[in-house]
């Protein structure tokens, strides 16, 4: 249609040309290549005319394509949402059947716990029940020894019974014997009972005897006892009294020596320096020795020592 129209179009202009061309020239007559450009788009309208109909029929028959192709379009849209929904009613069909799955699967894990555990239970019935038809079994073989035993016995008790009758025979037999025996032990009782009373007497008078010479030993061991600790004691302070003799002794000899040393009046001197009498000089001048003090403790223990002996020996049987 618009190469139709450019064609109408460039007619009217050639038209229009050839009047101008013509008005102006004053002839009416028009050029030969006009006359043959107009021939030119005459055919070429022809052509168009011949295409635009071709063109127009092909476009009917695609306008009823399109309509057939929209109502199969209409068609396809209305199977498209019905499929939609029924892709929307599976799906939530699938969620439903998962949401079941899961529930199921749940159930199923619940389902095999309790099936585990009720397994469990029945393998330790099982045991149970073997365990007890053994001591069932054992039972039974104890019940059938115990039968056989308690035979047995029954036939002991009655083969005891016959001996015991025999016994209590051999008992009233023997009761008669132990009632003459006890007879003849009375009268020995008597006699024997006369004879020891004769003895109780003499040793009664031999144990006064003794007890007295008993009680005259014990005074003489606690005098000697009394005598040994007095004794000890007397020992123990003689011997401390001469020690302390001896040191002082030896420490007036040391003392008079260092007198010696010194003259009387360096003696006197160092008195008057220290403003001390001559007597407290010579006992400050007297200094102890740490060994004897020493020697004399470790004696002085040996004397303890040597009495919780001696104690010990007298406290002794």
């Amino acid at each position: 249609q618009q190469e139709k129209e450019d064609l109408q179009g460039k007619l009217e202009l050639k038209k229009h040309l050839s009047q101008t061309a013509g008005k102006s020239e004053a002839t009416p007559t028009p050029s030969k290549n006009t006359d043959l450009e107009m021939k030119q788009l005459q055919c070429k309208l022809k052509n168009s005319n011949n295409e635009i109909t071709k063109q127009s029929t092909t476009i009917k028959s695609l306008k009823n394509e399109v309509q057939e192709k929209e109502e199969r379009i209409q068609e396809l849209q209305a199977k498209i949402s019905r499929l939609e929904r029924d892709l929307n009613m599976k799906r939530h069909l699938i969620e439903d059947l998962r949401s079941r799955l899961k529930a199921n699967q749940e159930n199923e894990k619940t389902s095999n716990e309790t099936l585990e555990s009720l397994e469990r239970k029945v393998k330790s019935l099982t045991e149970n029940c073997l365990n007890k038809k053994t001591s069932i079994d054992s039972l039974k073989q104890r019940l059938n020894v115990a039968t056989k035993e308690k035979s047995q016995y029954e036939q002991m008790y009655h083969k005891a019974k016959d001996e015991l009758e025999k016994k209590d025979l051999k008992l009233t037999s023997l009761e008669s014997k132990v009632v003459e025996t006890e007879c003849a032990m009375t009268e020995l009782e008597t006699t024997a009972s006369q004879q020891l009373h004769g003895l109780a007497r003499q040793s009664g008078q031999a144990l006064e005897t003794v007890q007295k010479q008993l009680l005259l030993t014990n005074d003489k061991v606690e005098e000697f006892i009394t005598f040994v600790k007095t004794l000890t004691r007397e020992l123990q302070h003689s011997v401390q009294e001469l020690r302390t003799k001896i040191k002082q002794a030896k420490k007036m000899g040391e003392a008079r020596a260092y007198k010696k040393s010194l003259s009387q009046e360096s003696f006197h001197l160092a008195a008057s320096i220290l403003n001390v009498s001559t007597t407290d000089l010579e006992e400050i001048l007297e200094v102890e020795d740490d060994e004897e003090t020493s020697k004399t403790k470790m004696e002085f223990e040996k004397d303890k020592e040597w009495l919780q002996y001696i104690q010990k020996l007298l406290e002794g049987q």
